[in-house]
């Protein structure tokens, strides 16, 4: 169950990906893999989903354990994914087809698998409340990127970055209320661990 499981969610990434990427594709009126890759590279949903990808599948193929420090790092970033998306962007347009399934592999899918695999799986041992601290890193790090990547192409790939349309004020405090966010999910992550016990052999 080690390798089964992490299996199965790193070919459920890789086809909701590979899903995205036609659709993105297409709606881009077919720019070329390159341009695609891009625009795509933008999201947190798609890069998380790319870290859960490389993760589960290392972990698949030679039984590695994975450490309590990424494993709840990603677990709280792929769960904010599917929370953000249900609660504030599923409402802004509805997929159809393909577009349906991509979506719900990336945001639902994906999130649900990770947060079983963690609460039956995952070793949790040694969490402590400054790990709520080190899982900003990389919300902060996507931040940045995505904010300096607007400033130069004028693309914003949410609607709570637009720097054009909100200005630096509103999204900075956008930014603070994400990061609140992340910093109070890890703190009920670790509280949750240490709830839990270290992990649970299968």
């Amino acid at each position: 169950m080690h390798r089964f499981l992490p299996a199965v969610i790193a070919v459920l990434a890789l086809a909701a990906l590979v899903a995205q990427f036609l659709v993105s594709s297409d709606l881009m009126g077919s720019p070329g893999s390159g341009a695609v890759l891009w625009r795509m590279a933008g999201y947190f949903t798609i890069l998380t989903n790319l870290l859960v990808l490389i993760t589960f599948a290392l972990a698949a193929v030679d039984d590695r354990r994975i450490g309590a420090g990424w494993s709840g790092g990603l677990t709280l970033w792929i769960l904010v994914v599917g929370a953000v998306y249900h609660a504030v962007l599923a409402a802004l347009w509805q997929p159809k087809g393909l577009a349906w399934w991509a979506d719900q592999g990336l945001h639902t899918a994906v999130p649900v698998l990770v947060l079983l695999w963690w609460l039956w799986l995952a070793d949790k041992r040694g969490l402590r409340p400054r790990h709520a601290t080190l899982w900003l890193i990389w919300p902060l790090v996507y931040c940045a990127y995505a904010l300096t990547r607007g400033a130069f192409s004028g693309f914003y790939p949410y609607p709570f970055l637009d720097v054009a349309r909100l200005g630096p004020a509103m999204v900075a405090l956008n930014v603070a209320g994400l990061i609140v966010a992340f910093a109070l999910g890890g703190l009920a992550l670790v509280a949750l661990a240490r709830r839990l016990g270290p992990d649970r052999p299968v």
